[in-house]
């Protein structure tokens, strides 16, 4: 994990990963592919490596100018880590783990009222059963006041969905349609602390939208389906005003939390947007989740990462709240002029027009290459080999057709 050695030119990628093997090989491949990469007159080579869990010293050095994070977000040793080397050894972090840890669903909801994003009405109840500690039942019987579940649901509205406060992978997530689910789903939840949150029902789209650095992709998603076929390839699904709430609402999380690849979700009613979900620091971007969109992403995680290596971006582990509340707060502001100024603030943070034009100019040649390579051969082994170790025997050859399907197209529509 540790040891020293950075300098102006020779750039190294840490990837923290848990069970994943298909982008981070697509990663590492075309970024050794990328070869040097020319930014104001000088040639910068970057690297990659897998990081390693292991003791670590508060002060050893760390080699890596940016690490991306797919694991410390439930493994707290590697998350501990990383904040030892944001602290200390300013290194690029995506994603922030201090806000991450502390701005889990709940806060986030919390900001986003603030700010005016649309959240349905949302309620925490009380711990189901009490915390293994000594002092809970005398703070329990003195302060905690009595409530009655049923009347804070109906207050809610059925259909409804309970769901812990801190997400997790929809650990714990129920649908509750009438006070028989409300209660099972309640006694169920034991010492996770909950949310009871409204349905949006009905709705037109359910729009999940990828964002990494500055740029978001807005996808199409079907969570009833299985996960290879919830991202469906649709390029016109939203109203116009709606696809523009959702990218900026997409971009203000990010900037405002310092998460720089995340995902969001929103239920969309004509041009009304309903966010839900958008805690997804470090998301899945599987080639069987993604598929189509796979392409899109391994482009954006590598441009923005290099873009942040190259040009020794500066990490930013606190939070400007102040400057997002006091647009919120401007009386003289339409919904519309809040959306403007977030954008911008959310630009800024990102900084967006030099990025652009780093991708434009140092990375120009990376789109063809991403194109040719996952038309390619090589692709194509990555891709068996990701789908013998994700499914049955007996399924890989529809699931190979399925995908090698959606890769073409996706070739197709790049020519």
């Amino acid at each position: 994990m540790t040891m020293a050695g950075r300098d102006s030119t020779n750039h190294l990628i840490g990837l923290l990963l848990g069970t994943e093997d298909d982008w981070p090989r697509a990663f590492e491949t075309l970024t050794r592919r990328l070869g040097a990469v020319h930014h104001r007159g000088r040639d910068h080579h970057v690297s990659t490596e897998r990081i390693t869990i292991e003791p670590f010293d508060l002060r050893d050095p760390v080699r890596h100018d940016l690490v991306i994070d797919r694991l410390a977000w439930w493994y707290y040793h590697p998350r501990e880590w990383l904040k030892k080397a944001a602290l200390v050894n300013d290194t690029y972090l995506l994603n922030n783990p201090f806000t991450f840890q502390a701005m889990e669903k709940h806060s986030a909801y919390c900001a986003m009222i603030r700010l005016g994003f649309d959240i349905p009405s949302t309620v925490l109840v009380p711990y189901k059963n009490p915390l293994d500690h000594e002092k809970w039942a005398y703070t329990a019987d003195t302060y905690n006041l009595p409530f009655e579940l049923d009347t804070v649901a109906e207050r809610v509205g059925y259909p409804m969905y309970m769901k812990p406060f801190d997400g997790g992978a929809w650990r714990g997530v129920s649908r509750v349609d009438d006070v028989e689910t409300l209660h099972r789903a309640y006694d169920q939840s034991g010492q996770m602390l909950m949310h009871l949150q409204a349905a949006v029902s009905p709705y037109d789209a359910f729009a999940r939208s990828l964002t990494i650095g500055p740029e978001t992709k807005i996808m199409k998603f079907r969570p009833e389906l299985p996960m290879h076929d919830r991202y469906e390839v649709a390029h016109s699904f939203l109203e116009p005003e709606a696809g523009m709430e959702i990218l900026t609402l997409s971009r203000t999380i990010n900037a405002f939390f310092r998460w720089e690849f995340n995902s969001c979700e929103a239920l969309v009613r004509g041009t009304t947007v309903k966010p839900i979900d958008y805690a997804n620091a470090c998301p899945d971007i599987a080639v069987t989740s993604l598929h189509y969109y796979f392409p899109w992403a391994i482009t954006q995680l590598i441009s923005w990462s290099v873009f942040c290596a190259v040009t020794d971006r500066r990490p930013r582990v606190d939070t400007t709240s102040r400057e997002w509340f006091d647009v919120a707060d401007d009386p003289d502001l339409s919904w519309h002029d809040k959306l403007g100024r977030y954008g911008l603030l959310a630009d800024q943070y990102f900084q967006a027009d030099e990025y652009r034009e780093f991708c434009s100019t140092s990375l120009a040649s990376l789109p063809a290459l991403v194109r040719d390579w996952i038309d390619s051969p090589d692709f194509d082994q990555l891709l068996v080999e990701t789908v013998a170790a994700t499914y049955p025997a007996a399924e890989h050859e529809r699931f190979l057709a399925h995908f090698r399907g959606l890769m073409s197209l996706w070739v197709e529509d790049q020519r």
